[in-house]
């Protein structure tokens, strides 16, 4: 890999650390609020609304500056909806603003890949960029978890620092800690080269914008290759943000476990996406990236299985890790969230090099990622607007988590059921191609 890309991984890491951590921070501050249950899953809805409102417009800013400004620009974004969080404003309308500098973000992350490295080094290097950004949620969650408990809020809240800017609660201090990390990831940002790709230049119509946009849309979702990545990293990124909610539910109500905890658990979830993330770099070239459509089923049919479970229908014993002594209903839980990020991890990698591959050839790289993201995120709105629904309506956990594994093993079999059919149709040689564009100034 390029030197250059060590500095994207390092950038990505500190913002998506900063990213998850924040949840749970604004989670917290929900609490401490006293706001009603509905609206938790909403702080996401929020954050992520970003990315359909901004999608026609994010691409061409994506491709209007080097990738790297595009990534500091947008960081700083972020940085400002966490300080309008830490100064009282209510933590829906501050994470929003932090998913308009991850709506923005996102392209450039993203594109800078398909600038930079060749399409034979894709599936690697997002294997790469996976691995970096689960590990980030995984530590980002644990951080979280740990800056908003009573003992870590204590020491921190008798620093010096905090008490000048007249920072007094738990979630507070954890905002503030907080806030240095997106400081840490811009000055990662710095250090971003300039791959040379240039694009035509970008216009600032937003009906001329919206007009490119929809172009993009109908191309990608005409592409037999495309719309198959696109519905199956849709489906993915949709059930990710809901699994995110319903994991934290399910530990408390199946295992007992409180939030600092169960952001614990939940990060296991994001160990086992790494793992699979990591494998799948080594294991799937791009041309067989469609091979692993099955594994997505089979974590659907994970989650019905962890939908039955409970710490009521295994022995009441202890195992030793390392110095702790883990009960078994808590060590067999974890078991059964790495299996579901593994799968996870495994099918999504692949789908997203062939969906960022397919983009740079047919569009570019920054309008392409925006459609990509305009999907996804639409699907998240929609699954967790979903789910907030079925809290309101009083459903039962187990209920709600075997909603979720029925509509993922069903979502899989009619997307294996497309991919059969355009297979039957399909010369694979178009897997490889030069793009429509000129990217060199």
């Amino acid at each position: 890999m390029k030197k250059g890309f060590y500095w994207i991984m390092a950038a990505q890491f500190f913002s998506s650390l900063a990213d998850n951590a924040l949840l749970i921070a604004a989670i917290a501050l929900l609490v401490q609020l006293s706001a009603p249950g509905w609206m938790t899953p909403l702080l996401k809805f929020f954050f992520t609304v970003s990315y359909v409102l901004l999608g026609p417009f994010v691409g061409g800013f994506s491709d209007s500056l080097q990738k790297g400004h595009v990534m500091l620009i947008t960081n700083l974004v972020k940085l400002g909806g966490l300080l309008l969080m830490l100064f009282g404003a209510h933590p829906l309308w501050a994470y929003a603003v932090v998913g308009l500098g991850a709506a923005a973000y996102s392209p450039a992350k993203y594109g800078i890949l398909t600038e930079l490295l060749p399409p034979q080094q894709l599936v690697a290097a997002n294997g790469w960029i996976e691995g970096t950004t689960v590990g980030s949620i995984i530590l980002g969650t644990v951080l979280g978890g740990f800056l908003v408990s009573r003992d870590a809020a204590s020491w921190l809240l008798s620093l010096r620092p905090l008490r000048l800017l007249h920072v007094d609660t738990q979630a507070g201090a954890a905002l503030a800690m907080i806030g240095g990390v997106y400081v840490v990831a811009a000055l990662c940002n710095l250090r971003i080269p300039d791959t040379g790709a240039r694009y035509p230049h970008q216009t600032a119509n937003p009906v001329r914008q919206l007009l490119e946009f929809g172009h993009g849309m109908r191309v990608l979702w005409s592409d037999r290759l495309g719309q198959i990545s696109m519905a199956v990293t849709t489906l993915f990124w949709g059930a990710g943000a809901t699994l995110q909610f319903i994991v934290i539910k399910w530990a408390e109500a199946a295992l007992g476990l409180n939030l600092s905890n169960a952001a614990v658990l939940q990060a296991t979830v994001a160990f086992g996406v790494a793992l699979g993330a990591m494998l799948a770099a080594s294991r799937v070239p791009l041309k067989n990236s469609l091979r692993v459509l099955p594994v997505g089923l089979g974590m659907g049919v994970m989650c019905i299985i962890v939908a039955l479970y409970t710490r009521d229908v295994v022995p009441d014993l202890e195992f030793a890790v390392g110095r702790l002594q883990v009960p078994l209903y808590l060590l067999l839980a974890g078991g059964f969230m790495v299996a579901i990020g593994a799968m996870a991890g495994y099918f999504v990698v692949p789908m997203n090099a062939l969906l960022q591959h397919r983009g740079y050839v047919l569009l570019s790289a920054g309008h392409s990622i925006a459609v990509q993201n305009f999907n996804e995120n639409l699907s998240v709105l929609a699954m967790l607007g979903m789910y907030s629904l079925l809290i309101g309506l009083n459903l039962s956990v187990r209920t709600t988590m075997l909603l979720f594994g029925a509509f993922i093993v069903v979502s899989m079999w009619l997307v294996m059921r497309w991919n059969a059919r355009n297979m039957r149709q399909r010369d694979w040689t178009q897997l490889i191609g030069e793009p429509r564009h000129s990217t060199q100034g």
